[in-house]
C-alpha cells in the first residue's frame, strides 16, 4: 500500500512499538534508538568541522549524491547572517569536507531539494526570497524572485506536474505552487495559490510591492503558519506550526486532508515510510498501514526543536538537527546522524 492510498484508508493508529522494535535507553548523546541503530553528532554550532565553523540555529536540510559519498545541506535560521552550509561525506561515512553555499541572507528556514540536485533555501524574513544553491559548492547561489516575496518556509518539487510547492510562515499564510516556464529553470514562471474551492489561481503580483501575496486572491485558503514540506508518491505533505498539524495534498485528485497533529518537520525514506519530527523532541515513523510509532527520542534538549530530517541517497542514514541544543540557544545547535538497518 502506498502513502497515496493510505490517505483514504481511515485515521492513523498510534502504536507502541514500531517496525524496528522498542526504543532502548538513551546514550551519552541523549539519543534513544531501537536496537541495531547508532547515532552521533556530526556538527555543532560554533565548533569546527572539517575546517568550517558550523552555523548557529541549524534548520531545514537535505541530502544529495556525491560519487560514492553524499552531501548533507543545512540552513541557518539567523537574522541577516543565515545562509546554508554543507557537509560532504565519504563512502565510509567520514566527514571529508565542509563549506558554505549561501551567506548573508535572512532567517533561512526549511527549504527543499530539486530533482536536478540544487538546494532551495527559503528566507522567513519580511519579503523573503528563495535562493537556489549549489550543494556541491561550484556555483554561486541565485535568488529566484519569480517564486514570490513573502515569509518563505519550505519548498517541495513535484516532477510529475512540474511544479514547486511552497509554504508560508504567517498566521494566515497560504499554500502556493510555482510553475516554471521550463522545468529545471526557476528564473521565470507563474506563482499560484490554493483556494477554498480547491483550485489554483495565479497571484497577480508575486513581487508583493503593494499587497502581500496571501491577500491578493480573495478565495485563497489560509493556514496557521506553514512550515515543513515534502513531496512523495504523488502527495505533498506540509506542516503548520501554529496548530502543529500535518497536511496531505493529493496532487492527482486535488484533495487536502489533515493527517495528524503534533508535527513540525517531515521527510520520507526511500522505502516510502514517512518520518515526522514531533513537538516532544522525537521522530516518529508513519508506515503505509497507517501506524505511527516512535523511532527516536532526544533527551536533554527540552528547549529545542528537531529540524531538517533527511535521508542519505541510499537510505542508510538519517540526518537532523536539534536547533537550540541542550542550552536552548541558537549557538548550541547539534546536527545528528543515525545509521542502522532502515527498511529497504
Amino acid at each position: 500500500m502506498s502513502h497515496k492510498t493510505l490517505l483514504r484508508a481511515g485515521p492513523l493508529w498510534q502504536g507502541a512499538v514500531g517496525p524496528y522494535g522498542p526504543l532502548e535507553p538513551a546514550g551519552s548523546d541523549g539519543l534513544a534508538l531501537p536496537a541495531g541503530f547508532a547515532g552521533r553528532v556530526v556538527a555543532r554550532s560554533g565548533h569546527k568541522v572539517a575546517g568550517l565553523t558550523w552555523h548557529a540555529a541549524p534548520d531545514g536540510g537535505a541530502c544529495f549524491p556525491d560519487g560514492a559519498g553524499w552531501i548533507y545541506v543545512s540552513n541557518s535560521e539567523l537574522p541577516l547572517l543565515g545562509g546554508a552550509s554543507a557537509l560532504r561525506f565519504g563512502a565510509d561515512g567520514s566527514v571529508a569536507d565542509a563549506y558554505r553555499i549561501l551567506s548573508g541572507t535572512d532567517l533561512n528556514r526549511a527549504g527543499g531539494a530539486t530533482p536536478w540536485h540544487t538546494w532551495l533555501s527559503c528566507e522567513l524574513g519580511h519579503r523573503g526570497r528563495v535562493f537556489e544553491c549549489d550543494p556541491y559548492g561550484r556555483r554561486a547561489a541565485r535568488p529566484r524572485l519569480a517564486m514570490g516575496r513573502f515569509r518563505h518556509e519550505a519548498a517541495a518539487c513535484d516532477p510529475d506536474r512540474q511544479v514547486v510547492y511552497l509554504t508560508e510562515g504567517e498566521a494566515d499564510g497560504c499554500f502556493y505552487r510555482f510553475r516554471p516556464g521550463d522545468w529545471g529553470d526557476l528564473t521565470e514562471g507563474v506563482l499560484e495559490v490554493l483556494c477554498e474551492s480547491g483550485r489554483w489561481r495565479p497571484v497577480p503580483s508575486p513581487a508583493a510591492l503593494l499587497h502581500a501575496a496571501r491577500h491578493q486572491v480573495d478565495d485563497a485558503r489560509h493556514f496557521d503558519g506553514g512550515e515543513g514540506c515534502h513531496f512523495a508518491d504523488g502527495v505533498c505533505y506540509f506542516t503548520t506550526k501554529g496548530d502543529s498539524g500535518l497536511w496531505a495534498y493529493d496532487a492527482q485528485t486535488s484533495t487536502l486532508e489533515r493527517v495528524c497533529d503534533g508535527v513540525r518537520a517531515i521527510t520520507a525514506s526511500p522505502s516510502g515510510d514517512l518520518y515526522v519530527a514531533r513537538d516532544a523532541m522525537r521522530i516518529d515513523v508513519i508506515t503505509p498501514d497507517r501506524t505511527i510509532t516512535p523511532f527516536l527520542a532526544l533527551d536533554g534538549h527540552d528547549r529545542s526543536a528537531l529540524k531538517g530530517p533527511a535521508f542519505s541517497p541510499d537510505g542508510s542514514r538519517l540526518y537532523f538537527s536539534s536547533q537550540l541544543g541542550t542550552a536552548g540557544d541558537p549557538s548550541d545547535g547539534h546536527t545528528f546522524e543515525v545509521a542502522g538497518p532502515f527498511r529497504p
